[in-house]
């Protein structure tokens, strides 16, 4: 219902304005199901990972002496967690609008395949992000906060509530380059056609590495702490 809802606002936008953001009312309307259907597979709404909880039950300090890499071994999880996600979350959306609609569908292998990489990138750079918020837990000792500083973040920053394009001046090129953009724009560009596939898989790929060694980093820094607690 939210997304039907989202379909009619964003189809009177377009038709006040045609061509605004150079989306036109199908790109638009196709633009507000793939974020639907991004929701849960990328957890936009936060949370989706079990650390918070193993942090403040002490259960970290097991996980942290394990012959795996913390991180890797969450990714994992989530990855599948994602995929699950995706086949009964994110597709019926997509078929919903499709129904309802009509919306675009990319032209091309090649461009299928674009689609396909950003998706994957965006689902581990969203992991990369909301990894770095769970392990903050070992500090704060309750992520409530961050938690919902980063639904602000995420909806408002990442294009799940409306394009980026829309945003003005400066403040749309700062918005444009983002981490948050590579979780839903970029993926939603690629999808549209409306990207360089290189330069938009690029941004992904640099914003996921950097994401992903602080959270190396964190995790190293977790482990003096753990030790300091007396966990």
């Amino acid at each position: 219902m939210f997304g039907v809802l989202r379909a009619y606002v964003l189809i009177a936008l377009w038709q006040a304005r045609p061509g605004l953001a150079g989306y036109d009312v199908t790109d638009a309307v196709t633009f507000c199901f793939l974020t639907q259907a991004f929701i849960a597979p990328m957890q936009l709404f936060g949370g989706g990972l079990t650390i918070p909880e193993r942090i403040r039950s002490g259960d970290i300090a097991l996980d942290l002496v394990r012959p795996a890499s913390l991180q890797l071994w969450t990714l994992s999880e989530d990855i599948g967690r994602a995929a699950y996600l995706f086949l009964v979350r994110g597709i019926p959306p997509m078929l919903i609008g499709a129904v309802l609609f009509g919306i675009k569908v990319p032209a091309g292998a090649g461009q299928w395949a674009a689609v396909v990489a950003g998706l994957a990138i965006a689902v581990v750079l969203s992991f990369a992000w909301r990894y770095l918020l769970a392990l903050s837990v070992c500090w704060l000792l309750d992520d409530r906060g961050v938690q919902v500083l980063s639904l602000v973040l995420m909806t408002f920053f990442s294009g799940m509530m409306v394009p980026l394009h829309l945003f003005p001046g400066a403040f749309g090129d700062i918005v444009a380059v983002l981490p948050w953009a590579a979780m839903v724009q970029v993926p939603a560009d690629l999808y549209l056609g409306k990207a360089d596939v290189v330069e938009a898989l690029a941004f992904q790929v640099f914003w996921t590495v950097v994401l992903l060694g602080l959270g190396a980093l964190g995790t190293r820094a977790i482990r003096h702490k753990v030790v300091i607690q007396g966990g």
